[in-house]
């Protein structure tokens, strides 16, 4: 599933290509993506200008004219390519499910293998309340996430297994399986160790790890690792230094010892048994 670097990736990028366009036509292949009566959708959506792509944890939000947001979650498989006027590179296939034509002809695929994601449209003056039901914890890119917070959030879920209670979008927005792995290698913490466990200064290079990886990975637009592409159709640029992600067996690359794998909450947790304690 794309995560907080990957949706700031697409986020940043299409507030480049699509901002100040004006949508001519929308074709929706596969109904149930659209939260949204058919007619209504294309109604609000058609002749609408792209005010503005902002985020919010692992939402897209695109703010256009006529008061309205459009909300996307991308998922697991979930992806938007901008295609421009004659590039043909990408093209619609038969994952496209949602085509957005803008009035300059180039167009915004929405692509999604596996059908989880979704498009919903939001009233903008209902859309604070809509991410307030949301329940999302803290943006970790935000300067307002400093350490003390961070802090006082753990204290709240002293008994929670760190690596499943990273990945909770109502205690931190944004990190998924991947981030919380290599952020857990980093700071040098196993993933199943309790929030009550953790010293001050493991807590420390928690933070600290978050807030240096994170970054990171939206300079080299993402990891693909798996569906993920950018906006551009490109694969992200992360993936080369991932330590503990998806290396299940293979020798960690600041020890050698191999690196292992566990079910916890339900997702494969990596990480390697003599760098972290």
């Amino acid at each position: 599933m794309p995560e907080l670097p990957e949706v700031e990736t697409i986020k940043r990028q299409l507030n480049r290509k699509i901002k100040g366009k004006r949508i001519k036509k929308v074709e929706v292949r596969l109904k149930k993506l659209v939260r949204h009566s058919l007619k209504k959708f294309k109604k609000i959506v058609e002749g609408a200008k792209i005010i503005k792509v902002s985020r919010r944890a692992k939402l897209l939000i695109i703010e256009i004219s006529g008061g309205y947001c459009l909300v996307i979650h991308l998922k697991l498989t979930g992806q938007l390519i901008y295609q421009r006027t004659g590039n043909n590179e990408q093209g619609a296939g038969k994952h496209t499910h949602i085509i957005y034509t803008f009035t300059d002809g180039s167009q915004l695929l929405h692509n999604d293998l596996r059908q989880f994601g979704y498009v919903k449209v939001v009233p903008k003056k209902e859309l604070a309340d809509f991410l307030t039901k949301e329940r999302f914890g803290p943006e970790p890119l935000e300067k307002s996430f400093i350490l003390n917070l961070f802090r006082q959030l753990l204290t709240k879920k002293p008994r929670a297994k760190i690596k499943p209670l990273l990945m909770d979008q109502t205690f931190i927005a944004g990190l998924g399986n991947i981030y919380s792995d290599e952020v857990l290698f980093f700071a040098g913490v196993l993933p199943f160790r309790r929030a009550s466990s953790l010293k001050p200064e493991e807590i420390k290079k928690i933070y600290q790890s978050i807030r240096k990886i994170l970054p990171q990975a939206v300079k080299r637009q993402g990891t693909s690792v798996d569906m993920y592409l950018t906006a551009e159709g490109k694969e992200g640029g992360y993936a080369s230094l991932l330590k503990v992600y998806d290396r299940c067996d293979e020798p960690c690359f600041a020890c050698r010892t191999k690196i292992k794998r566990l079910k916890l909450g339900g997702r494969s947790a990596h990480f390697c048994t003599k760098c972290q304690k």
